[in-house]
This record gives structure tokens, C-alpha cells and sequence, in this order.
């Protein structure tokens, strides 16, 4: 099975670094004979702090990205959070995300699953993969064209995620399409005072050792400039280092 590939910043921030990261996206594209579907968050209604950035809402962040589809030809993905949701998002991207901490929200994957479109699904950091078949099973029988299950860490104690590999083909036994999100896998939630931090030097080596262990996708939240990003910096890849960590997957 041919990998997919996912990027994009963590949240929409402005048309200009939308713009910055998808022109990359299809310049990578065109080169690698990838199709590396773009991603970004209209909001982000998990941050740790109530002043933390959350985006520029459903309404100007669908059309932005619906901007980025026009401008760039790219596919979109991008995530949900609320049932009522689905299917306004459904009308701009091709893929919808279920976050991790909402994997076990019935109706929200229900609803995800009846727009028709791909629904990606992040493991939670409290779920094994095994305990994936329950939300791939509500996707699927709801109507979902495709369901995608991915791997994102669990919890380990405070402030910190392990990656549990096993998960990878536990998940390829239930779905045909596991995905590793390599930079949410190296967060550190809550550990910055009120943010959180994380460790984007393991990121290319989480992505080698999820292709060892059979994974069919890989999801890379990346920024012009991470260290001044508004949501995710930490963990984030930096774009100029999208290219080389691809090339060592394909």
C-alpha cells in the first residue's frame, strides 16, 4: 500500500502561512510523486490554558482552507470537535479528523461517518489499539466511505507520552490504513506552564520506527517557524525539514 502522507500547521494562524506551508506541500508533491494531503485546525477547542490561541473559527477558517483547495489543488483535512460540525466541514475538506481525546464520542463519529467522507480517527493517549475496533466499528457502520485509525502516544504518568508500537499492527488488524502522527507522539501535554511542550528532534525517528512496525501513513504538524507558533510550536516539525524526513520514508 502506497503511504499517505499529512501536513500541515496545527492551527490556521493567517492566509499567509497557510499559503507558505501548501506552496512547499505542492512543490514536494510534484518532486516525490507524493500527495500529501494538507492539514490545519479552524480551532482547537482542547489548549491547555483559556488564553491560549484557539484559531479564527469554523466560518473564515473553512473558507481559508477551502482557499488553500482552490489556490493550491490540494487535498484537506482537518478536525472537529462538536457533531454539528461534520457536515458544514464536510462540504470543504475530503477528510474529517476525530481528535484523540473524542475517539469515544458516538455522535460525533456518527456524525463524522454519515457526510460520506474519510474519517481519520486518533487513537486516545488512555486507549490501547486494540480498543480501536469500538470507534472504527461506529465509523463504519454509520456510513463513513473510509476510516483511517491513527497512532498518536499514550499517557505515561504527568506531563509526558510513550509511543507503544505494538499498536501500529494491532490497528492494521482492524483497519487497512494506520496512520503515525509523529509530532503529537513527542508532546509533552501541559508541560510548558500552561502550554505544552515537547521534543520535535525525535520526530523523524518516531516516523522510521512507526514504518518498522508496518504503519501505511504519516501525519507531520509543521510551521515556517515553530518556535514562534501560535499553537504546538514544540513538537512541531520545521517546513524546511519536511522534505528529507519523506524522502527517508519513501
Amino acid at each position: 500500500m502506497k503511504p499517505i502522507f499529512i501536513a500541515g500547521p496545527c492551527v490556521i494562524e493567517s492566509a499567509e502561512v497557510l499559503d507558505t506551508v501548501a506552496e512547499r506541500i505542492v512543490d514536494i508533491n510534484n518532486r516525490l510523486g507524493t500527495e500529501i494531503i494538507f492539514k490545519a485546525s479552524f480551532d482547537k477547542a482542547n489548549r491547555t490554558s483559556i488564553s491560549s490561541y484557539r484559531g479564527v473559527g469554523i466560518e473564515r477558517g473553512l473558507q481559508m482552507l477551502a482557499d488553500v483547495k482552490s489556490k493550491w489543488g490540494l487535498k484537506l483535512i482537518t478536525d472537529i470537535h462538536e457533531a454539528w460540525q461534520a457536515d458544514i466541514a464536510g462540504q470543504v475538506v475530503d477528510v474529517l479528523q476525530i481528535p484523540a481525546f473524542l475517539c469515544r464520542q458516538t455522535d460525533l463519529l456518527v456524525a463524522a461517518a454519515k457526510t460520506g467522507k474519510i474519517v481519520n480517527i486518533k487513537k486516545a493517549q488512555f486507549l490501547s489499539g486494540v480498543d480501536m475496533k469500538y470507534p472504527y466499528q461506529k465509523a463504519v457502520e454509520s456510513g463513513a466511505s473510509e476510516v483511517w485509525l491513527t497512532e498518536r502516544g499514550n499517557s505515561f504518568g504527568y506531563n509526558n507520552l510513550v509511543v507503544d508500537f505494538r499498536n501500529i499492527p494491532d490497528m492494521l488488524a482492524i483497519a487497512p490504513r494506520v496512520i503515525m502522527d509523529c509530532t503529537h507522539s513527542v508532546q509533552r501535554p501541559g508541560a510548558a506552564g500552561g502550554k505544552t511542550g515537547g521534543n520535535r528532534e525525535y520526530v523523524p525517528a518516531m516516523a522510521l520506527a512507526a514504518k518498522a512496525f508496518g504503519a501505511t501513513g504519516y501525519f507531520f504538524e509543521v510551521h515556517p517557524d515553530p518556535d514562534n507558533a501560535l499553537s504546538d510550536g514544540p513538537n512541531m516539525l520545521c517546513l524546511d525539514n519536511l522534505e528529507n524526513v519523506i524522502k527517508t520514508l519513501l
